[in-house]
């Protein structure tokens, strides 16, 4: 327990220092974009939130697997946490993209594929957390929710690849023999990248500990009334 509680201290205290410097190097170092202005900082949130989003669902999609294999209740606890943790990620990514779309493309939304396809992913994950809070702890319900959290990660591949299987405005930041970014603007990417990863790890406990008491409580009160 005290080498969990130290682990848990370190874990959020680097992402407290993390995101100072985060912060530092994209309001006060890495240069504004000539052609886009100051709104182009947008940029150094939005990628970083999709790519949590895709950690968090590919955690659903793993601790998924592990449920259905062992029915361990910790495996639909990580599941439902992680779930909810893509979710607010995904829905930032969907709030920024348009801001920056508006100042690079000249409007606020088109369906281009990949904007469609992250919209796709924010339903599904959104009908997964629901069909899981109706679960009621029913192993059967929850068996179904953790099938939809595992058919709904097919949808993470497909919004990564959209901007190289289809013809889309949306850019492609990182390719195989070329990275279209200045030295700066991917040293600053690379530590935002760093600390939403880390966020999502503090957020991604502290959920799974809020699950775990509210668990308890129900326990709780359903023996007390078995009790009364």
């Amino acid at each position: 327990m005290k080498h969990s509680s130290l682990l848990k201290r370190v874990l959020l205290a680097s992402t407290f220092v993390s995101m100072l410097v985060s912060l530092y190097l994209v309001f006060v170092w890495v240069p504004v974009e000539r052609q886009m202005g100051p709104v182009q900082k947008i940029f150094y949130f939005h990628v970083p939130s999709a790519w949590v989003a895709f950690i968090a669902f590919f955690v659903v999609f793993v601790a998924s697997l592990m449920y259905l294999k062992t029915r361990l209740e910790v495996y639909d606890i990580i599941a439902g946490s992680s779930a909810q943790v893509g979710v607010v990620f995904t829905t930032i990514v969907l709030i920024t993209g348009p801001i920056w779309g508006k100042a690079s493309w000249g409007t606020w939304w088109t369906w281009d594929p990949r904007l469609t396809t992250t919209l796709i992913l924010w339903f599904i994950y959104l009908a997964y957390l629901i069909i899981r809070n109706s679960a009621k702890g029913h192993e059967k319900n929850l068996r179904l929710a953790a099938v939809f959290g595992i058919i709904g990660f097919i949808d993470v591949p497909i919004v990564f690849m959209a901007v190289r299987w289809w013809r889309t405005i949306h850019p492609v930041v990182f390719e195989a023999n070329n990275i279209g970014l200045p030295p700066s603007m991917l040293t600053t990417l690379m530590v935002c990248l760093l600390t939403f990863t880390l966020l999502y790890s503090v957020l991604l406990l502290k959920s799974m500990k809020i699950e775990q008491v509210e668990r308890k409580l129900q326990n709780l009160i359903s023996e007390a009334l078995k009790a009364y």
